[in-house]
This record gives structure tokens, sequence and C-alpha cells, in this order.
């Protein structure tokens, strides 16, 4: 899969964040008690039930893993796994070659 949108991820902080927005913009009106216009008032609810929306999607999204695996599907966490060095005389393991600094 060659874009490996992240859906879940981008609708939580995109969430997040029109909620945060929404919820300045209704300081105004609710605490301030300016800019009380009904179509306002109606603007700050719509904000906030599409912040709580792509919030909530994005959050069961993540939560049933909904995502297909991607590049990394494969990997398997939690197991060590090493090569274990054959390389050397009677199947013993030697030093790496050191290094050796080439003074100008």
């Amino acid at each position: 899969m060659v874009c490996e949108c992240q859906w879940g991820l981008s609708c939580l902080f995109l969430g997040g964040f029109i909620i945060l927005a929404a919820g300045v913009f209704s300081f105004f009106p609710f605490v301030l008690g300016v800019l009380k216009y009904d179509w306002y008032v109606a603007l700050c609810y719509l904000w906030l039930t599409l912040g709580v929306t792509m919030f909530g999607l994005g959050f069961l999204y993540e939560l049933f893993c909904c995502a297909p695996k991607q590049r990394f599907g494969n990997e398997k966490r939690g197991l060590a796994s090493a090569r274990e060095a054959t390389a050397g005389e009677d199947d013993i393991a030697s030093a790496p070659t050191p290094y050796i600094m080439i003074t100008a």
C-alpha cells in the first residue's frame, strides 16, 4: 500500500482541534454574552458536533484496529532475534577488525 494514511489519528487530532476551536468561539456568546445571534450559536453547536463526531470516529477506528496491516504488518513485536556469528577459525567468533585512523 503506497498511501499509508493514518485515518484514526488524523480524525482524533483534527476532531480535538475543532472541539477546542468551537470552545473558543462559544466562549463569547455563552460566557461574555456578546454575539448572541441565533445563527452564531447554531454554528458553534455545529462545529462542536463535527469535532465530537470526528474525534469519536477516530477513537473507534483506532480502538477496533480498522486500519489494514501496512508496512510493518509482519513485524513480531516483543520477540528478540539475533544472528549468531559463526565466521572465524574453528567456528569461534572473532572480534571485528579495529579501525586504524590514518594521519594526514
